[in-house]
C-alpha cells in the first residue's frame, strides 16, 4: 500500500463476494438505529422547549435549573473539547487515529449524559422563545446533537483502519465528512455556550 492509495479501494486479503452483502446489512441496521436515535433526540429536544416556555417555573426551581445546566455544559463541552483536540492531534500527524477514537468511544457517555442535563434543566430556566437569539441557541443544540449522530458511520470507518492510517490517505468523501463534522461541532457548541452566557448576563443586569 502507498500513500497515495485512497484508503476507501483498499480490500483485506482473503475476502470474499459475500463481504459487501454483510456489510450492506449491516449498514442498514446501523442507519435505522441512527434515525430512531435521531428521533429520540429531537423529542427530547422539543419537550425541552415546550416545558420551558408553557410551563412557569418559581425562583427556586429556577436556580437549581441553571447550576445544573452549567454543570452539564462543563461536562459536555469541556468533553467534546479535549476529544476534538485529539482529532485535530491526528490530523496533525502527531497522535494515531485510533487513539482519538477510543478517546470519543469512552467519552460518548459523559457527552451524551451532559447533553440530557442539559435539556432537563433548560426546561426550567425560561427561555425565551420569542427572543431570535434564544432561537438560535435552541437550534443549534439541536444541529450539534443530530450532528453527532450522523459522524457515527465516519468514526466506525475509521476505527475499522490500521492504527497508522494519516488523515492524507482516507478517501477524499471521508475526510469532507469529517472536517464538515468537525466545524458543524464547534461552531454549534460555540454558538450555544456563548449566546447562554450573553443571556444569562442580561437577565442579571435586568434583575429577571
Amino acid at each position: 500500500m502507498t500513500a497515495d492509495t485512497p484508503i476507501a479501494q483498499i480490500r483485506p486479503e482473503g475476502a470474499t463476494g459475500t463481504a459487501p452483502v454483510a456489510a450492506v446489512g449491516n449498514s442498514g441496521k446501523q442507519t435505522a438505529r441512527l434515525i430512531l436515535l435521531g428521533v429520540l433526540c429531537a423529542a427530547g429536544w422539543l419537550a425541552s422547549v415546550l416545558v420551558g416556555h408553557s410551563v412557569e417555573c418559581g425562583p427556586e426551581l429556577h436556580r437549581i435549573g441553571l447550576a445544573v445546566h452549567i454543570l452539564a455544559l462543563v461536562l459536555s463541552f469541556g468533553t467534546i473539547l479535549v476529544v476534538d483536540w485529539l482529532g485535530l492531534l491526528w490530523l496533525l500527524g502527531r497522535v494515531h487515529m485510533h487513539e482519538s477514537g477510543k478517546l470519543e468511544a469512552a467519552a460518548k457517555p459523559l457527552i451524551w449524559g451532559g447533553l440530557a442535563l442539559l435539556l432537563a434543566s433548560g426546561a426550567l430556566i425560561d427561555p425565551d422563545l420569542t427572543n431570535p437569539v434564544t432561537a438560535v441557541k435552541l437550534g443549534a443544540v439541536l444541529i450539534l446533537m443530530l450532528n453527532g449522530l450522523s459522524i457515527a458511520p465516519a468514526m466506525h470507518q475509521l476505527l475499522a483502519l490500521p492504527p497508522e492510517t494519516r488523515f492524507g490517505e482516507l478517501g477524499r468523501k471521508l475526510r469532507l465528512r469529517l472536517m464538515i463534522a468537525l466545524s458543524v461541532s464547534q461552531a454549534c457548541w460555540w454558538t450555544a455556550v456563548l449566546i447562554g452566557l450573553i443571556n444569562s448576563t442580561l437577565r442579571r443586569w435586568s434583575g429577571m
